[in-house]
């Protein structure tokens, strides 16, 4: 997709509400949490859990085994999001510092350009049952096929909620295996809408209901019956488009900047060891909003690497490249199987609060300000790397967490901080020797 004009600096913004937050992070941390339960019109108990930690003992007791107690992480607010028109306040929850600061400033760019642009498949997840020890394997796929009809009300038997609000079954794909380490094989695929659900549970009952037949019907043993991570049926796209000038910095201009960031992403796409790296940041912040809002992180992350991976060659999942106008235009399409209901998305008391943050309508939405996000995040990496370097704005905010790690009191952190990051030696070691230093100055 091209730009077709220069002039996206004016925002057009849908609603009452904005995203821009400025000096939000100077603000004392009660203040801050008033402003999002503003926002989002938190009632005092939701607030409440923002406050304090969200999870108790109990009710963590009842969602895994062997319960010792909760593992508690960072919960923050992502600002500048228009999505679609749509201001949106992104919550994230992550243990790395600069990546809530980073994705807000890319967003801030982006912001200017007119901000993201995004779509989403309908939510169509993929389950696959393995069929080994078949007579004939071309009369089997026959089979099936001459039986598709029957096989999809089998599995639409299983979930008449799902099926009542327009999804449910779509298609029956047989898939040959003629030579593997145990012979042949055939894999059946089962498409299933899922709606605003992930579908994990929905997909896996379907294929335990259809395995019978499908054994029927091929002459054949069913193994494994699982749904797939690649889920290359279910996507989400999102794009923007950044004015130049919004990328100058003190020593480059902005067409500068846009070439460097287009050169860096061309590394990613040819090189699957910068790759993996560069699609590492896409998921610091994909990764984040998940575990915010309770989604299966570690599902979207498999779908991800296999989908970089689908040509046979590990590339980057972004494009970032100069447009006509000069101006730098970036897209990024990844599987998105993410939900709205069930799972720890309705059960755990801050990923509901979270959720209520985002306001999204539908699973597909979601989908897309995940994607937005990934992109952004790439955004921010790249331009740091093209420009200044990674570390002059991540180790600042590191230097912190190293300052803490070798046990600075709070009222000396920043001040710890602030010399290992003037002698650009931000190490435990240094740390708990300038401590050493403070404290002696003084007794003295």
């Amino acid at each position: 997709m091209k730009s077709t004009s220069r002039n996206k600096h004016k925002e057009k913004q849908v609603g009452s509400k904005s995203s821009r937050l400025p000096g939000f992070y100077k603000r004392p941390l009660a203040e801050r949490i008033q402003i999002i339960a503003d926002w989002a019109g938190l009632d005092s108990d939701e607030a409440a859990v923002l406050n304090e930690q969200g999870l108790t003992n109990e009710l963590a007791d009842k969602m895994i085994e062997n319960t010792l107690g909760t593992f508690a992480l960072p919960l923050g607010v992502a600002a500048n999001f228009q999505i679609n028109g749509r201001d949106y306040l992104i919550p994230m929850a992550v243990e790395e510092p600069s990546v809530v600061a980073a994705v807000s400033n890319a967003a801030k760019k982006i912001r200017a350009g007119g901000g993201f642009q995004t779509s989403a498949t309908d939510p169509v997840m993929i389950g696959q049952i393995q069929v080994l020890d078949i007579p004939d394997m071309d009369a089997a796929i026959a089979a099936i096929e001459a039986n598709k009809a029957s096989l999809l009300e089998t599995a639409n038997c299983c979930d008449k909620v799902i099926v009542s609000l327009g999804g449910g079954a779509q298609d029956i794909v047989a898939r040959p295996f003629p030579n593997t380490p145990v012979g042949p094989m055939l894999i059946v695929h089962l498409h299933f809408d899922t709606r605003d659900a992930m579908g994990a549970n929905a997909i896996n009952t379907a294929l335990e209901s259809l395995a019978p037949k499908i054994a029927d019907l091929t002459n054949g043993r069913t193994s494994l019956r699982i749904l797939s991570n690649l889920a290359d049926q279910r996507t989400a796209t999102a794009r923007c488009t950044i004015p130049a000038d919004q990328l100058a910095t003190k020593d480059r201009s902005g067409q500068e900047v846009a070439k460097l960031i287009e050169e860096a992403n061309a590394f990613a796409i040819v090189d699957p060891y910068r790759a993996a790296t560069h699609n590492k940041g896409i998921m610091n912040g994909i990764d984040a909003v998940c575990i915010a809002t309770g989604n299966d992180w570690r599902a979207v992350e498999a779908g991800a690497h296999a989908f970089a991976a689908r040509d046979g060659r590990y590339q980057s999942l972004t494009d970032w490249h100069v447009d006509e106008n000069g101006d730098l235009y970036g897209e990024i399409t990844l599987p998105m199987a993410v939900g709205m209901v069930g799972g720890a998305t309705k059960v755990h008391p801050t990923a509901r609060v979270a959720m209520k943050i985002l306001d999204v309508n539908s699973a597909p939405e979601l989908a897309q300000v995940m994607a937005a996000v990934g992109l952004a995040q790439n955004l921010a990496a790249i331009n740091a790397l093209a420009t200044v370097g990674i570390q002059k704005g991540h180790m600042a905010l590191h230097a912190r967490q190293v300052a803490m790690a070798a046990g600075a009191p709070e009222e000396l952190i920043q001040q710890v901080a602030d010399q290992l990051v003037s002698e650009r030696r931000i190490h435990v070691d240094r740390a708990a020797q300038l401590l050493d230093e403070m404290k002696k100055n003084v007794i003295e």
